[in-house]
């Protein structure tokens, strides 16, 4: 059974990665996470399979990755782990530089040192070796009207220390085949939803307030748009970039799912009325907070690259990804009443 490293499994998207592929039972997972606020255990369901070996670990802790490297043989790497909350990096940016950038070197440098002998160059048994870098869309930095995409040739444009970060790791990667021939293919996603999402970020926050009868804090007037993509429809696009993507593309993977934020907000509250109704209705929770720095319009992904070229197409509508969502997090919140 080959070996497949998954980087930041214990988080959002690397967990439902491996709660979907691990029981295929086609690889042996190696899931390496440093288990930072935004990484939890709880979050993997499918711990008890033979398949599957966690590893704590810092993906800037060189030693340790060699080593890791070594033992493993890895066939393939899957790069989730990254600091991802945008308004964390507006207050410690420093984080985001070591992580994002060096981390991501250190993978890529390790991966390249196992697979080949010299640029271009593969040792025998490697010659099949792919690294998945997964980042964003807002390295694209906004769209300023309501028309336009975002596709694999838009120039970068981060706006944040994250994108800017991640624009960076995207940069390396890149660089890393055309001066190496590395086996790299590079996805940028759209906003992700789904379970097992940390607290701090928008879709849960609604969530979680609106259950509390607490404020649902909103940025500025609530009319920045994001193009909403169910996590395992991203995991989907992600198996099918590694396996079947070209080396050195990039692909772009959103649910052409382009929702303002109060739109999100006033959709939640309207099924939290249905599942679980109060005497008034949850949408006069929300109120209107000030707008972060450097807050992106819009953000919206043409995917149509990797549904010609790789034959993916995402399965959930926002409406019912949110409703499943939302079932989901009831359920969580249920249980930890209960307990």
């Amino acid at each position: 059974m080959k070996t497949i490293l998954v980087t930041g499994g214990a988080g959002f998207i690397g967990s439902n990665f491996l709660n979907l592929y691990v029981p295929e039972k086609k690889y042996h997972f190696i899931n390496l996470d440093k288990l930072t606020y935004a990484g939890d255990l709880n979050n993997i369901e499918v711990s008890d399979h033979g398949n599957y070996t966690f590893v704590e670990g810092d993906i800037c802790d060189i030693s340790m990755l060699k080593e890791l490297f070594e033992q493993y043989k890895f066939e393939k790497v899957i790069h989730f782990a990254a600091e991802s909350h945008v308004d964390n990096s507006i207050t410690n940016p420093d984080a985001f530089i070591k992580t994002n950038i060096t981390g991501t070197f250190n993978l890529l440098h390790q991966a390249y040192l196992l697979w080949m002998e010299s640029p271009f160059k593969f040792r025998k048994g490697f010659e099949d070796s792919r690294f998945l870098h997964v980042s964003t869309d807002e390295v694209y930095g906004t769209l300023e009207d309501d028309e336009s995409l975002f596709t694999e040739d838009t120039p970068y444009a981060p706006n944040s220390p994250y994108s800017a970060s991640k624009a960076s790791s995207d940069m390396i990667a890149r660089s890393y085949f055309h001066t190496y021939g590395f086996p790299v293919v590079t996805t940028n996603c759209s906003n992700n939803y789904g379970p097992h999402q940390h607290d701090e970020k928008l879709i849960p926050t609604i969530i979680r307030k609106a259950i509390q009868k607490q404020p649902i804090p909103i940025y500025g007037d609530g009319k920045n748009v994001r193009d909403w993509l169910y996590v395992d429809d991203h995991c989907k696009g992600i198996y099918k970039a590694i396996h079947q993507g070209q080396l050195g593309e990039t692909y772009n993977i959103g649910g052409k799912n382009e929702r303002q934020n109060i739109y999100i907000a006033t959709k939640i509250c309207e099924l939290l009325d249905d599942l679980k109704p109060g005497n008034t209705p949850h949408k006069e929770l929300i109120e209107y907070v000030t707008d972060r720095p450097g807050h992106d319009f819009r953000y919206a992904i043409d995917a149509s690259k990797i549904e010609k070229n790789l034959g993916w197409k995402a399965d959930e509508t926002f409406e019912t990804g949110i409703q499943k969502t939302v079932n989901w997090y009831l359920a969580k919140y249920n249980q930890l009443q209960k307990s």
